[in-house]
């Protein structure tokens, strides 16, 4: 007998109606997999045979054929242990065919029958809601929050594979979950650190509120402990607050690769990604043989944080090159194309010196200027061109670690940066591609960043007497509109113009 049931599995970040057909004939005892299975799809069968068993249903091992529709296009993971197992039973007679083909479902089982959480609950859930035909979706306990993120369809969750025979059967009724889609986001938005906890660094307290307000790509030096990684961490909590649809979007991603939580339903604040620097070019860009999203797609609407950048794979450094530029990752395979989305703003850190101690008052520097210089190189000009913004952050002196002064908290800051972002949303309301400063190409630079006098000449003094490159002039112009947005300001004035000077260290060559 035959039995057809449906499924999904994702592609990039999407989903696709996946068929599962189960045929079961007289011959020798077999299973066989069709359809492109990965390993997990064809271990299926050492996992199903002993659930049906263990959760009381009769099976005689007869020629088992199962394919999984469309053919042509590879499939993994274990999350079509479920409908593999209930289109067995439908073959065998103990299964309402009917109502199989009425819902999409997915589930891992376990060998005593119950149903474990599979990966990209939320984009399968899309998927269902924009398919005639289907009255909801099955999914493990495990996945409910996740899938009822999506709204116009009944997600009904299982515990076992019995449960799920029985609510098929029509024996029991199953009620659909549902969730407060805006509670559950408004309940969530706060982040557990927080920008007052950080003592001293007002420099670079401030260049991370310009960088915030701009969109604009940071590159943090100093010394160990300094504050690097601590001050990096908290920039989220100054970006504006992230909207409905962009947490969405995040969590979409974040779903593909199983990194929601039983109790969570959906990412509610800017996500902060902090690979390790022996990560791959694949790990941090995403692809594979399977593709899926990596690093920099994690942070989507977020923070990529290098720490100790020129310590990373400069392969996998320069991938970024193309996502910082677009906000998109293409990956191209014989088989297929993905696009993932990229989105994020970049935010490094790096000693100044192997050591670690160059220019440190405190403490000798035991590097040669050309180890300096051959540490520096190994972030590519390219990349480096992409970051808009070198900080120095010096060490903390005792006096502002232990003074009780009060500092501005990340609600304050974000309640700043908020306003910059406003005025640049009108400003760039007709250029699609530009949603901030730090995406103006040279023509929106030539348009939006109008000089005084005195900053004009500033500015020619600054690129004549300090050496700085020509990408260095557009960079610092960006800036400076930024810090002008700051002030609500609509011409860019001489002291905007030096401030931005100030954030490009690297091109100062103050520590070459």
């Amino acid at each position: 007998m035959l039995s057809i049931g449906l499924s999904s599995a994702v592609l990039g970040i999407d989903a696709y109606i996946v068929k599962v057909e189960v045929d079961i004939s007289p011959g020798l005892p077999s299973f066989s997999t069709v359809g492109l299975p990965d390993t997990a799809i064809r271990e299926s069968k050492d996992r199903v045979l002993p659930a049906i068993k263990n959760s009381g249903y009769e099976f005689s091992m007869k020629r088992i054929t199962v394919n999984l529709a469309p053919a042509a296009i590879k499939k993994e993971g274990a999350a079509f242990d479920l409908p593999i197992a209930l289109g067995i039973l439908a073959a065998s007679g103990q299964l309402s065919e009917e109502r199989l083909r009425k819902y999409l479902i997915l589930g891992e089982l376990s060998l005593d029958g119950s149903v474990r959480k599979v990966k990209g609950a939320l984009p399968i859930a899309l998927a269902a809601r924009d398919t005639d035909g289907i009255e909801g979706v099955i999914v493990p306990e495990g996945n409910r929050r996740e899938a009822a993120v999506v709204e116009g369809v009944n997600v009904f969750p299982v515990r076992n594979l019995k449960e799920t025979v029985d609510f098929l059967n029509g024996k029991t009724e199953l009620f659909p979950f549902s969730i407060r889609l805006e509670k559950e986001f408004q309940e969530k938005r706060d982040y557990e650190i927080d920008f007052a906890e950080v003592k001293g660094q007002e420099y670079a307290k401030r260049a991370l509120e310009v960088a915030a307000s701009g969109g604009h790509n940071i590159l943090l030096i100093g010394p160990p402990g300094s504050g690097k990684t601590m001050l990096a961490k908290r920039l989220p909590s100054i970006l504006p607050s992230i909207t409905l649809d962009e947490a969405l979007e995040t969590t979409k991603i974040h779903s593909v690769i199983g990194l929601i939580s039983s109790e969570s339903a959906i990412v509610a604040v800017r996500p902060f990604r902090s690979p390790h620097h022996t990560i791959s070019d694949v790990a941090l860009i995403g692809g594979g043989s399977f593709p899926r999203p990596g690093e920099a797609s994690l942070a989507h609407n977020g923070v990529l944080f290098l720490d100790e950048l020129p310590e990373f794979h400069r392969n996998a450094l320069e991938v970024l090159r193309q996502p910082l530029e677009d906000g998109v990752v293409a990956i191209a395979r014989a088989s297929t194309s993905l696009t993932y989305p990229a989105k994020f703003m970049l935010a490094a850190a790096m000693n100044p010196c192997p050591c670690g101690f160059y220019g440190d008052p405190q403490r000798e520097c035991t590097c040669t200027p050309f180890q300096v210089q051959k540490y520096r190189a190994r972030i590519s000009g390219p990349l480096l061109d992409r970051i808009d913004m070198h900080i120095e952050v010096p060490p903390v002196k005792y006096q502002e670690l232990a003074g009780d002064k009060e500092e501005e908290s990340s609600l304050t800051i974000r309640a700043r940066v908020q306003k910059a972002r406003d005025l640049q949303r009108e400003r760039f309301k007709k250029h699609k591609s530009v949603y901030c400063n730090a995406h103006m190409q040279a023509k929106h630079i030539r348009k939006y960043c109008v000089l005084g006098k005195d900053a004009e000449k500033l500015l020619k003094e600054a690129i004549e007497r300090l050496g700085l490159s020509g990408r260095a002039y557009d960079r610092i112009l960006k800036v400076s509109r930024t810090i002008a947005d700051l002030e609500a300001k609509e011409e860019i004035a001489s002291h905007h113009i030096a401030e931005a000077i100030q954030y490009r260290s690297l091109d100062r060559n103050l520590w070459m």
